[in-house]
Formats: C-alpha cells, structure tokens, sequence
C-alpha cells in the first residue's frame, strides 16, 4: 500500500466509487497518470470520467478513454473558453461524439461563469444555449457549470427543459433553495471535496438533505484538495475523503454511499458495469 493510501477511508470488497468528474488530461497528471489511475482502482474508485474543456482536452479525454479502461470521457467548451469558439467547433464536437461512442458519456462541462469572465457574459449565455441543444441531439446528459450565475445558470436550464437524457450541475455550490430547483429539472448534484472544509456550511447542508438517489460525487481534479490533503494535488484515490463526510454529514456507512453514488453515475452516464471489474489497464 501507498504511503499516500495509508490513512485513507476503506470501503468494503463489493463496494466502489465513480469520479463523476476529472480533468485527467491536464499537465499535474502528465508524469505518473499510470500510477493515479492504478492507485485508484487499488482504493476501489473503479470508473473515471475524465472532462472536456475545449477542442483539445476534448480529444485528450477520448485519448485516454481509448487508453484506459476505467476512464470515460466528455465533450464541450468550458464557459472560459467559449469566446474562442468558431464556425466549425461545435461540428467537431458532434463528429468527435459520433465516432467515439463507446467513449464519451456526457457533454459538458458547459454554463457560465461570472467569477472570472474570461467571456463575456451575453457570449457564455449565447453558447451555453447553443451547446445545451447540441447535447439533446447528441443525446447525451449535460455536464453544467455555474459559477457565481445561479440565476442565469437556472433561467437557462428551465428554458431549455426537459433534458431527457439527464444532467448534473457539477462542483454544486449553491445552497439548498436552489439544490432543490436543481433537482425539479430532474439533475444530479455533484459533490466535490469542498464539502470537507468548515465553512462549507451550506453545501454540507445540500450533502445532507439532497436524497442519496440524486447525488454524485467527484473530485474535480487536480483541485479543489478534500481536508486532509489540501495543498496538495488532488486525485481520484481522494474521493474516499469526499464519500466519508457525506457518510458523516448523513449518518450512514460509507459503503452505502459509495454503493448508491456509483449507480447513480452508472445511470445517468449510461457506463457498461464491464469497466468495473476489469483491470486498469
């Protein structure tokens, strides 16, 4: 066992958990991504869905989706990049969805962000729109991001509904009103390991409250560090950090959280139960 591995939380041989969301292919990963994925499945996180951003990390995720039989990929242009899109990029998208479809399992993430405005607001607005409807075609459940935008974030997502393929308003960060507005439109909430920092008052509150049945979980790696390990880079194995405060927030054991945590994912991102028991690699 890993040095990094020893004080971890366990769960029990049938149980496992999904990182709902995780940008392997970014450079914090580069060096030893054979090591990250297997320390992994060694702590039972048994499935990876690795995010697209843009055109690129786009087909990073699908390269290592090829590569790995743990890791799932997605497709879309992250709010920050929207401004940069062109004529062609959203056929490129749909071309890399197509051809790819044992690999790619969602669209997203997409949806505004006003805490950096990278884009401007009416652009982000402007393709959030058009990417939302893209994903219907595709078929596929969106994968959203809000940053401080709730309303529009909201307004846009109610506009656009229903979503029949699903969705999951990734690295949650409202309070409980709006969890519960979240979860009217029929989406997951995605817990990240904020959920384990004390001033996360209102989202432990959402860990809470928020029925297990609609609640994933994920790392958003590399950041966003659950406590013990914040400073540090974070990795799939660190998920365990994240189920064991949602296991403490709600009362429960651990495993039940992993066990209905993973179904939900394996539901809503439509995963083969065979990457479950094969090997890494």
């Amino acid at each position: 066992m890993t040095k990094s591995a020893v004080s971890l939380p366990l769960l029990t041989q049938d149980a496992y958990l999904i990182d709902s969301h995780c940008h392997l292919d970014m450079d914090a990963y580069k060096d030893d991504i054979d090591i990250i994925l297997e320390q992994a499945y060694q702590n039972h996180i048994y499935a990876v869905i690795s995010i697209g951003i843009d055109e690129k990390s786009s087909r990073q995720a699908i390269s290592l989706a090829r590569k790995y039989n743990m890791v799932k990929a997605t497709i879309g242009i992250h709010p920050h990049d929207v401004g940069h899109i062109h004529p062609q990029t959203l056929n490129i998208l749909a071309d890399l969805a197509e051809k790819n479809r044992n690999h790619v399992v969602g669209y997203g993430e997409i949806g505004l962000d006003y805490a950096k405005n990278y884009a401007p607001p009416d652009i982000q607005r402007q393709h959030f729109c058009s990417q939302l409807a893209l994903a219907k075609d595709l078929m596929l459940p969106v994968i959203i991001h809000d940053r401080d935008a709730h309303d529009d974030t909201l307004r846009i997502l109610q506009q656009a509904a229903p979503f029949p393929h699903g969705g999951v308003m990734h690295c949650f960060s409202g309070d409980m009103n709006l969890a519960r507005q979240v979860l009217d439109l029929g989406f997951q909430i995605s817990i990240p390991g904020v959920v384990t920092f004390k001033n996360a008052v209102d989202l432990q509150e959402v860990a809470r409250l928020t029925p297990l049945t609609s609640l994933l979980l994920e790392t958003d790696g590399p950041f966003l560090t659950p406590v013990p390990r914040r400073g540090k880079r974070n990795e799939p194995s660190f998920l365990l950090h994240t189920a064991q405060m949602v296991a403490d927030l709600r009362g429960i054991s651990i495993n039940e959280v992993a066990r209905q945590t993973s179904a939900n994912a394996i539901t809503l991102f439509r995963l083969s139960t065979d990457l479950l028991v094969k090997p890494t690699h």
